[in-house]
């Protein structure tokens, strides 16, 4: 574990880069973890974070195909607005545990 100051506040991280604390996370610590990420955050992305959160916040599973289910984006868009690993750098992204289906 590290502890690292991300938009003016320390938060403590997994050896993933992940918050350990999810209920540290907010916009400007999204916004901070996004541009490590090389990833600009739109309205969408904050759509698809807040999603997130709240199902794991809920004890749901999340899965690519649960968030292409959602509403907001389909599963080409989640590629499209986190490439490279939709799920792992959305839930990074989003401050909450990498899920158990990313490597």
């Amino acid at each position: 574990m590290e502890e690292k100051t991300i938009a003016n506040q320390n938060v403590k991280l997994t050896s993933e880069g992940y918050l350990v604390d999810p209920s540290q996370w907010n916009k400007e610590i999204a916004i901070e973890i996004a541009k490590e990420e090389g990833i600009d955050l739109s309205d969408l992305h904050f759509e698809v974070l807040e999603f997130l959160r709240k199902t794991h916040e809920s004890g749901n599973t999340l899965t690519i195909r649960k968030v292409g289910k959602s509403g907001i984006v389909d599963i080409k868009g989640l590629y499209k607005l986190f490439p490279g690993g939709p799920l792992k750098y959305s839930s990074k992204i989003a401050g909450i545990p990498k899920p158990s289906s990313c490597v």
